[in-house]
């Protein structure tokens, strides 16, 4: 079925009423330690999890200079 967009009816209120006492936490929200990075497909390909990837870089950090 194609929407009216040319309808006239608005079926928003303007205010809704919140109970914020059954409110839950978001699931999905990140804490300030984790972070999203996005690999490129064919770096991808070498990792079947982020356990993985993390192995690698520990890995690699171990072997950095100091001062780097």
């Amino acid at each position: 079925m194609p929407i009216d967009v040319n309808c006239d009816t608005d079926s928003l209120l303007p205010d809704y009423e919140f109970d914020y006492r059954r409110a839950r936490p978001n699931r999905f929200v990140l804490s300030e330690q984790q972070r999203v990075v996005i690999l490129e497909p064919d770096v991808a390909e070498y990792f079947h999890d982020s356990e993985a990837v993390n192995r690698v870089l520990r890995a690699i950090i171990e072997n950095l200079p100091h001062g780097a």
